[in-house]
């Protein structure tokens, strides 16, 4: 297969996908009483119909891009990380605490990157020297994130003149905005350099291949003088970094606030969605920055889709179609990798 080919191939099923899960979601709403054409015109208004729009789309994409290449590097080496959304949590508490004395934006984003390895690092060791599968622990490992990080928003850095949230980022540490009055700033153009990053990584170096290899079959990446236990390391690690990153970004780049409000709101769920990101951008860092888009999209055309009379809920229940018909094609190739590399 070349390799024009090997891309076309995955783009048309994804596309075809998203015609799929429209039609289906216009089905819903046209068997509730709702007018499809008005409530999809509204989303595609609401998401790209102004600058203003366009610029909520990115933003809302911006960590979803990040947490699904945590999901990917796993995925890609054989491992079902679902990780992020807890890593996510510290590396926002960490961009929170570090920035309150080094105030600059690269030192906060640095110690996002830094306790995003640092929490992944149980998980790896679990993994490999413990035999415990990673979904397990990944979990676990998630609510305990919960806990901790609840606990240092609340106690430790809590802003005495606003009891919803952490003390603020300092204004010099602030990742400056792309397009005034809007919640789009540099995080995003942070995570499309990652996600290029890792496709480097990831195809173009030696480390990367290894973690490809193990991904396909352990049992051939031993005997190529591979150790799979240290490449189940690297992909741990390298995805607590970019979640990490997410958790950071996400407190930096997001006004008005840019600090963690009550209950860990303005960064949970992105860990979690990041893994349907992944799967419709096919575990590819490329893809996943098309695929977080197209979330973006759904997330920022929403509200808009509610003023044609459409309820929230209804609103959330099309999204849900629209996103498992996308995340099928991936999802269906994640499986076969899994069962291809079990009987091997």
């Amino acid at each position: 297969m070349s390799v024009g080919r090997a891309y076309i191939k995955p783009l048309t099923e994804s596309l075809l996908a998203i015609l799929i899960g429209a039609l289906i979601g216009a089905i819903v709403l046209w068997a509730s009483g709702y007018s499809a054409v008005d409530a999809y015109k509204a989303l595609i208004v609401g998401a790209l119909g102004s600058v203003d729009g366009i610029a909520e789309t990115l933003s809302k994409s911006t960590p979803l891009i990040l947490t699904a290449l945590t999901f990917a590097i796993g995925a890609r080496t054989g491992l079902f990380n679902i990780g992020a959304e807890g890593t996510v949590y510290f590396g926002a508490i960490a961009a929170v605490a570090v920035t309150q004395y080094l105030q600059n934006p690269i030192a906060g984003m640095l110690g996002g990157i830094l306790i995003g390895a640092l929490w992944a690092l149980p998980v790896a060791a679990l993994k490999v020297y413990r035999g415990v599968h990673e979904v397990i622990s990944t979990i676990m490992f998630n609510w305990i994130a919960v806990y901790i990080v609840g606990w240092l928003a609340l106690d430790v850095f809590y802003n005495p003149k606003d009891p919803n949230s952490t003390l603020s980022i300092p204004q010099s540490a602030r990742l400056h905005l792309l397009i005034p009055n809007t919640s789009l700033s540099w995080a995003f153009i942070v995570s499309v350099i990652t996600a290029v990053i890792i496709f480097v990584i990831m195809w173009h170096t030696k480390l990367g291949y290894e973690l490809r290899t193990s991904g396909q079959n352990p049992t051939a990446a031993k005997y190529g003088g591979i150790n799979p236990k240290i490449a189940a390391i690297w992909s741990f690690v390298l995805g607590g970094m970019t979640a990490g990153l997410a958790g950071a970004v996400q407190v930096m780049g997001v006004p008005p606030g840019y600090a963690i409000t009550q209950g860990l709101a303005n960064v949970s769920g992105y860990g979690f969605d990041g893994i349907g990101v992944s799967l419709v951008g096919r575990n590819h860092p490329l893809g996943i920055i098309l695929a977080g888009i197209l979330f973006g999209m759904l997330n920022a055309g929403a509200t808009q889709m509610q003023q044609t009379g459409v309820p929230l809920e209804m609103v959330k229940i099309i999204e849900g179609i629209i996103i498992v018909a996308v995340a099928v094609p991936g999802l269906a190739d994640l499986f076969k990798n899994l069962f291809r590399r079990g009987s091997k």
